[in-house]
């Protein structure tokens, strides 16, 4: 055994091993790495899957449903959609319906609650109720990045400088939701010499969820109106109502 072998503890058999890097190393064994450029496309044929064994899965027989060949036979199927060619190449419509359909559906909340109402408006957040899933994203800590200022609780005196310097920060468009009765109206403190009666007296309100407290279906309720408004606002779609609606009757 060699003084090398000893040294860096390996076998006999490693003995004049050089590293990878190493200036020893034969041109040939650095491998080139071949084009990876697209050739041709892979086609999947459009068939159904069967088994190879007859006893599993009626495999071997002739399948009931054929009007998969059919497709394939008609070249108005073979074309290539990937791209959506064809009839949806071009979409007539306005910048602004665009923008008010995208913005009705990611409102982006911001992360303020006043009172108890507050509390219900966590819930509406949570796993059990999930406002997420009717396009009602998860609250913003920052109103720089909020469209919706939901007043969840009463607004004092005091805490009306800091809400509307909050409201001020958010940038257009904007919308405010009042929650709850002493957000709406001063509630059960109306008439106190530190409270706010009503919260559209420091800044504009959009919708309007009464209740002491409102549940959290309410809220959402509401979320789904102030939708309704943004989709309706520049008069597009006005027969296509958001959520569940009051009948004509009533």
């Amino acid at each position: 055994m060699s003084k090398r072998t000893k040294a860096s503890g390996g076998t006999p058999d490693e003995t004049g091993a050089v590293g990878s890097d190493g200036s020893g190393n034969a041109a040939a064994a650095i491998a080139v790495r071949p084009s990876s450029a697209l050739i041709e496309p892979i086609v999947v044929p459009n068939t159904l899957w069967q088994s190879v064994d007859p006893a599993a899965y009626a495999g071997g027989q002739e399948s009931e449903i054929t009007h998969l060949a059919a497709h394939d036979n008609d070249p108005a199927f073979r074309r290539d959609d990937a791209r959506w060619s064809g009839a949806l190449e071009v979409i007539p419509t306005k910048a602004d319906v665009v923008l008010d359909l995208i913005r009705a559906n990611s409102l982006w909340p911001l992360l303020s609650g006043l009172a108890c109402c507050a509390i219900e408006m966590m819930s509406a957040a949570t796993s059990r109720h999930d406002m997420d899933r009717f396009g009602m994203f998860p609250f913003r800590a920052s109103p720089r990045q909020a469209d919706v200022l939901i007043v969840a609780g009463t607004l004092t005196t005091k805490m009306a400088g800091p809400l509307v310097r909050l409201w001020e920060q958010m940038p257009e468009p904007k919308w405010c939701v009042a929650m709850g009765d002493c957000t709406c109206s001063g509630g059960r403190y109306k008439r106190s010499y530190s409270t706010i009666e009503g919260i559209d007296r420091v800044m504009p309100v959009d919708v309007y969820v009464p209740g002491c407290p409102p549940r959290p279906e309410g809220l959402i309720y509401g979320m789904m109106k102030l939708q309704q408004l943004i989709k309706d606002r520049r008069g597009h779609w006005p027969d296509r109502p958001i959520g569940p609606t009051v009948p004509s009757e009533v």
